[in-house]
């Protein structure tokens, strides 16, 4: 495609001028996919079966009416505005629908991945006092272990298929009226949706977002950072369970007008398949995680053609340098890098109107007051590490959570003086950049030294032999801890003591020499997160429980 300005030139500028405000009533499914429905024929969302053949394609007007129809089911069972419902559907259409019904009414989704277990699932039902759920018929087994638990869950529908004893949603969907009238309207600090995010201890924390300003403030996540137009289909690669969904396929992309792409991916991701998804389609701009990049690099980029595609993102985990520089190579596209929580939007962002430093998370994004602080919540000075923070006094910024629902504690714990603490550790340079050193309980301690395990996860990716890596501490009698390394290898590699000393050398050579790691493990496969990210407690722990197994 044809070069065109970005949507924002003038960095400092915008930072002075940018300001999103709250009204006092809003609702996103009125005001903004509702308005987009006057144009009877503008598309919104284009869903993509699992082996990519074909393509379910709905307007915004077809949106409105479906949303509607869902609105009158979910009134004709009595729930009502503030009821909580746990949608848990794969990447189907059904779920915008039932998400937008919700919104409309008030009524409080809380989005939830297929992968839930029916423990998972009776702890958020019971935890938020779910009064619906909605899922697919191949995950309805997991809620009908549930419901003997769950004294508050009185409605059970099945988005697909039909089921006994559930409500069948192609039936109420066709007798419910296209128009939705007499609806209470929605203030501007009405709970929008509740998702469920894993803390370092404890069972998932319920984090609580209003109608307005989580989704008034994705403006800036698809405007300034993603650049979003009206004429622009965008791809994100996330499941409807995350906090993702919110970023990269919902609230911001519509607010601008785009074409949302969702692909109802099944198993694991499959990197070839998804080149020929934005090939066949069209695709001009596409966000994914960067586990995801780190796997679309090792296919043969210049063999597809992405010449539609304009714009790349990648957010959930730093991204490494050697991934931009080869997806680069590979398809003369930038890739911006972000970063934001489930408890917030985009608060840091890669933009095309400034330069990329390979690695950097970027600078704040417009709008927010990002700083780096130490234990007594000063600002550190440039180049020390610190706690990312954002200001929320005097003002308090749209976008971010209204509270951990039920959890005071944790409230006292992220709300501290004039900031709202991430939990995540990082120093900025004298350019404004922030460079992500990892979460607060994931750095090494070796020896004095401080290590943060993102950079020897970088050294190690570029070394040829290496696919994928996560870098945890193991404990250590004399240096306390060491650095100890999980390297996923690529095809036609062989794990043995020379490629161990090979990758031991290349770390050594590529960062500081303490920062090597003392200990390779070749593993097939990583834990990660629901939302791809690596849990590198879950490797921590394993090396805690060895080490104190080994010497009892």
């Amino acid at each position: 495609m044809g070069q065109m300005p970005p949507n924002m030139q003038d960095y400092e500028a915008t930072r002075k001028s940018f300001r999103l405000e709250a009204p006092e009533y809003f609702n996103f499914g009125f005001d903004v996919v509702d308005k987009w429905a006057e144009d009877h024929t503008k598309m919104a969302l284009i869903s993509v079966s699992p082996d990519a053949r074909q393509a379910e394609k709905h307007t915004f007007w077809e949106l409105k009416v479906a949303s509607n129809r869902f609105a009158n089911v979910l009134r004709g069972l009595g729930v009502k505005k503030g009821d909580r419902v746990l949608i848990m559907l794969p990447r189907i259409s059904q779920w915008y629908i039932a998400i937008l019904g919700m919104i409309k009414l008030g009524v409080v989704p809380m989005p939830a991945t297929t992968l839930c277990t029916p423990r998972d699932i009776e702890y958020r039902c019971n935890q938020a006092e779910a009064v619906a759920l909605i899922t697919d018929a191949e995950n309805a087994h997991k809620a009908e272990e549930t419901v003997a638990s769950c004294p508050s869950l009185k409605h059970l529908i099945v988005a697909d298929g039909d089921r006994r004893g559930w409500i069948h949603w192609d039936r109420e969907m066709a007798t419910a009226s296209p128009r939705l009238e007499d609806v209470e309207p929605t203030r501007s600090d009405d709970p929008l949706l509740v998702y469920f995010t894993s803390g370092t201890v404890g069972y998932p924390k319920m984090v609580l977002h209003t109608q307005a300003s989580y989704a008034i403030a994705h403006t800036a996540t698809a405007r300034l950072w993603q650049d979003l137009r009206p004429t622009d289909l965008h791809w994100a690669i996330s499941d409807t369970g995350w906090a993702k969904v919110a970023y990269g396929k919902l609230f911001g992309q519509w607010t601008e007008g785009a074409t949302i792409m969702q692909h109802n991916a099944q198993g694991r991701f499959d990197a070839a398949l998804t080149l020929r998804i934005l090939e066949k389609y069209g695709v001009t701009s596409f966000c994914a995680p960067p586990t995801a990049f780190r796997m679309l690099v090792l296919e043969d980029l210049k063999a597809c053609d992405l010449s539609n595609l304009r714009h790349c993102t990648s957010a959930g985990e730093p991204l490494n340098p050697e991934v931009m520089r080869v997806w680069e190579d590979g398809t003369g596209l930038t890739i911006y890098d972000g970063y934001g929580q489930t408890e917030t939007v985009l608060l840091v962002g890669n933009f095309p109107c400034l330069p990329v430093k390979a690695g950097s998370m970027g600078r704040p994004v417009p709008g927010y007051d990002i700083a780096v602080i130490n234990e007594d919540l000063e600002e550190v000075p440039t180049g020390e590490e610190g706690q990312i923070a954002l200001r929320v006094k005097p003002d308090r910024p749209i976008g971010l959570m209204k509270e951990y629902w039920k959890g005071e504690e944790m409230m006292e714990e992220a709300f501290q003086g004039d900031w709202y603490l991430t939990g995540d550790k990082a120093y900025q340079d004298e350019d404004g950049y922030l460079w992500f050193v990892g979460r607060a309980d994931d750095v090494i301690i070796s020896a004095g030294y401080r290590i943060g395990p993102f950079e020897v996860e970088s050294a190690l990716l570029e070394h040829p032999a290496v696919a994928e890596s996560a870098v945890v501490a193991s404990p250590d009698d004399i240096r306390g801890n060491i650095v100890k390394a999980f390297v996923i290898l690529k095809p036609g590699y062989v794990a043995s003591d020379e490629l161990t000393l090979s990758l031991q050398e290349h770390v050594r050579n590529t960062t500081a020499p303490y920062k090597y790691p003392r200990l390779v493990e070749f593993v097939s496969e990583l834990p990660k997160t629901i939302s791809g990210k690596i849990r590198r407690t879950e490797l921590r722990q394993r090396e805690v429980e060895q080490t104190s197994g080994g010497a009892s």
